[in-house]
């Protein structure tokens, strides 16, 4: 039996005149209160209380940001610490014990082949800030400017990530068929689908006309998040990485999301054991405050100085939370316990799949799990269904649950819960899903036999 959060009997003023005011004073483009119209008042681990007085299990955790959950008591610490010493809090990029104490941890998770040679950049407090110190650096150091991105990509928001995201056109950046074996662009799918990935992008770039713009480097996520909880097949990525060594075109992973033991190994181009000429990372590198960095290998780093800067790069109370954030995930070996239970709740969701014919696809790596919702009375592939998965997210948030939503057409229902999640936790967080679920498909098979209103 599902457990339902009980919805209070009238939501507090407070709660329902903040919403108001939102509304008529923030900006149109705001994203995540159009679908989350909840007031947090409180937080830890996994729950979160509103200004109404409900509960509700956060399986968003900042979009990725929050590894070890809400306030955890490791990370309240390490600010605190930070607060009471009456170190400064503003620095700009000059060297601190925190900054120090954080690189060090930094270094110490990456993967050791890539630590040798890496140097590191502090950014602005956004992983889109990160992005496009990336792009700058690669094309300072190579001398180009023409950009490898994918299909389905999603980098930022600012104006050189966007380029480099699936749905803007820009005539520098060349956009490769990234595999996805539910909707395989070669309509074959697997092992053969992304074999012809590869094939297409090595030909594209050894075709005197393929028209492509002389590369500065290929950017790629690991896992495309946004794009719907698409995973890139292992030996795909190992084939990138040797398309792009042989031709000498720096290599970039966006790990902006799937760092931090996200997917199942601390940084998740080490499911295929390549080695990136950079690296992107933000979120839960802060520890749930700002902080983004780019970590890249020393033969890039032939910028001058003040090639890229920016007044909030030294975020010390970031650094701190970050560092033990990074330690804790480390020491307590969450992203194998992120594999595990991510499996688990794969292999549970599939069987719900078994059930659900509107359930098209469920996939994903570690606790980065996406369910794609489709109209299963078409041909397979069945066409993305919009309007059911809002309308599971929506019975989601009356069960007290939060997700987010994603792909191509915001059809994939997304599950980032934090890696300290319990098993107890994942069941109930399963429950109210599969509730969820049944609740939105009976809403819309009624809306479909009482025909449209007149």
């Amino acid at each position: 039996m599902a457990v339902t959060e009980p919805a209070p009997a009238a939501p507090t003023v407070a709660h329902e005149g903040i919403l108001r005011r939102q509304a008529l004073r923030e900006s149109a483009a705001r994203t995540y209160a159009r679908s989350l119209p909840i007031v947090p008042v409180r937080a830890r681990g996994l729950t979160i209380e509103g200004a109404d007085g409900r509960r509700y299990l956060d399986c968003l955790s900042g979009a990725g940001t929050l590894a070890l959950g809400h306030n955890h008591p490791v990370v309240l610490e390490a600010i605190r610490k930070v607060l009471d010493s009456g170190a400064p809090l503003h620095v700009l990029d000059l060297a601190t014990p925190v900054k120090d104490a954080f690189t060090t941890e930094l270094f110490a998770t990456l993967p050791a082949r890539f630590a040798r040679h890496a140097r590191v950049q502090f950014c602005g407090p956004a992983g889109t800030d990160a992005v496009e110190a990336a792009l700058k650096l690669v094309r300072t150091a190579t001398g180009r400017a023409g950009l490898l991105s994918f299909t389905g990509a999603y980098h930022g928001m600012t104006a050189g990530a966007l380029a480099a995201s699936g749905g803007a056109p820009d005539v520098r950046v060349t956009r490769l068929p990234y595999p996805y074996d539910y909707r395989c662009p070669f309509g074959i799918g697997g092992e053969r689908g992304a074999e012809l990935a590869a094939r297409w992008t090595e030909n594209l770039l050894d075709d005197p006309k393929g028209g492509v713009a002389a590369p500065a480097a290929m950017i790629l996520e690991p896992v495309q998040g946004e794009g719907g909880v698409i995973p890139a097949p292992d030996a795909w990525l190992r084939r990138m990485r040797e398309i792009t060594t042989a031709r000498s075109i720096p290599l970039i992973a966006d790990e902006v999301q799937t760092g931090v033991g996200r997917t199942g190994t601390f940084w998740a181009v080490e499911h295929s054991g390549i080695t990136p000429d950079v690296m992107v990372l933000s979120k839960a590198i802060g520890g749930s405050l700002p902080l983004a960095v780019i970590v890249y290998h020393e033969d890039l780093d032939c910028w001058p100085p003040g090639a890229h800067a920016g007044t909030f790069r030294g975020n010390q109370l970031a650094m701190a939370a970050g560092a033990a954030t990074l330690a804790y995930v480390r020491e307590n070996r969450l992203a194998e316990r992120a594999a595990l239970l991510g499996a688990r709740m794969l292999g549970q969701l599939q069987g719900l799949a078994a059930n659900h014919p509107c359930i098209g696809d469920v996939r994903g790596r570690g606790l980065m799990i996406g369910v794609e919702l489709v109209s299963p009375e078409a041909d397979a592939p069945a066409p993305p269904d919009p309007v059911l998965a809002r309308a599971v997210q929506q019975e989601c948030l009356r069960r007290g649950l939060i997700v987010e939503l994603g792909g191509r057409q915001s059809a994939v229902v997304r599950l980032l819960p934090p890696l300290t999640l319990t098993d107890e936790q994942a069941a109930a967080v399963l429950d109210r899903f599969a509730d969820a679920l049944a609740a939105a498909e009976r809403g819309a098979l009624l809306r479909t036999e009482s025909g449209p209103s007149h």
